[in-house]
């Protein structure tokens, strides 16, 4: 697989891929690769606990795969990749629309010596449409694509629209890029044909809004911002307790009553203005208010307890460093180190994915720039190790 992608949606993409097993070449740009490579600090630290050239956010998405560097401006760094992608499965990229044609390096002109390829695009808009050629990032896609428009405290309570904390348009528009993939993949196995996969990240962003795209399509009713409240379902959002915060999510009736059980509001269950959800939907701001005063009279820890003794979902708002660092990280062994030879043992956050018969692998540290480039050039293509010190000092890698 040959991966020309950067920042996060591609490679996110491409490293789900080769976690999965893929073989991926991730082509850099000579002295300075990915951009992510300097979106710190903090740095990943060598032996000596020096910074290193690497940012911990470059180390999130680019785990198992061999680092190439070639200058698609040289005729030999562009001959070096379309030799690659003359032997690949699958090329991934997410260059502005119409920049890889300009290098004869788009789908029509690599497929023409590899009929069988998966040529993947992710950009912002999309390959066709009037915005095709706009730029975007993350952020822009979350504000402009409704995501920011339902998040955050509304503005009763004083709150503002809201990203998400990760970049989430580009996780996701990642994830439908690698599901594309593996379908494309199975279809090649019938017919032997390869095909053009167009994923914008705009779209991607509209399409996860699920029941909330339904909410206003079917109800007519534009969503808003109601914090971590859930727009269909009640009670469902956090609540203040007497030390902290805690989460609790009540999916059904039976829940509801145990809960009111617990919360000693039992007479609530049987209250015909919250007999059911819909019915407690519609009643949210009389409800609501009286779960909320109960739970401000224990700690966190008490009716968590209480709650999941009784098969009531409630959980405690953890920090990152909480789950990190409790026992069930360790169960799970959430944490993986890879090592790599300048930093020692490199911590990776474990797929989440456990196959019985194929398990994910974790076989490389997300690499050096560079690090492969010779070894993919000369196992590869064929090169002698003079031609690869001739086009290192040519700059064509």
């Amino acid at each position: 697989m040959l991966d020309l992608t950067r920042v996060l949606a591609g490679p996110w993409a491409s490293q789900l891929l080769a976690d999965y097993g893929a073989d991926v070449i991730k082509v850099e740009r000579p002295g300075k690769g990915d951009d992510t490579r300097s979106w710190g600090p903090p740095w990943l630290k060598d032996r000596e606990q020096k910074d290193t050239s690497d940012s911990a956010y470059f180390l999130s998405a680019n785990r198992n795969k061999r680092s190439l560097t070639a200058n698609l401006s040289h005729p030999d760094g562009k001959r070096i990749v379309t030799s690659l992608a003359a032997n690949s499965d699958v090329v991934v990229e997410n260059f502005r629309v119409g920049t890889l044609k300009r290098f004869g390096l788009d789908y029509d002109s690599l497929s023409a010596g590899n009929p069988g390829l998966i040529y993947c695009s992710i950009s912002a808009y999309g390959q066709s449409g009037s915005r095709s050629e706009q730029p975007g990032y993350d952020a822009m896609i979350q504000a402009s694509g409704g995501l920011m428009s339902i998040t955050g405290a509304s503005d009763d309570d004083g709150g503002s629209p809201q990203k998400a904390g990760v970049a989430i348009a580009d996780i996701m528009a990642g994830m439908y890029a690698t599901t594309a993939i593996l379908a494309a993949l199975v279809s090649r196995s019938d017919n032997g044909l390869g095909q053009h996969i167009d994923v914008p990240l705009y779209d991607s962003q509209v399409a996860w809004l699920a029941n909330q795209n339904m909410n206003y399509l079917v109800g007519g009713a534009v969503p808003g911002r109601q914090g971590t409240a859930h727009p269909n379902i009640v009670p469902y959002e956090t609540f203040a307790t007497a030390d902290g915060h805690l989460s609790l999510a009540v999916g059904n009736d039976r829940q509801f009553r145990d809960c009111m059980q617990c919360l000693e509001l039992g007479r609530l269950s049987e209250d015909a203005r919250f007999i059911d959800n819909a019915s407690r939907v519609r009643n949210r701001e009389v409800l609501v208010p009286l779960i909320a005063e109960k739970f401000r009279q224990q700690p966190s820890a008490i009716w968590i307890a209480k709650l999941g003794a009784s098969g009531v979902p409630v959980g405690p708002i953890n920090s990152i460093k909480d789950v990190f660092t409790e026992e069930y990280a360790e169960e799970r062994k959430l944490v993986r180190h890879l090592r790599r030879d300048d930093a020692g043992d490199v911590p990776t956050v474990s797929n989440p994915v456990r196959f019985s018969k194929t398990p994910v692998s974790y076989r490389s540290a997300p690499p050096r720039l560079g690090e492969h480039t010779r070894a993919v050039l000369e196992t590869e293509l064929g090169y002698t190790s003079a031609q690869v010190t001739s086009l290192y000092e040519s700059g064509a890698i």
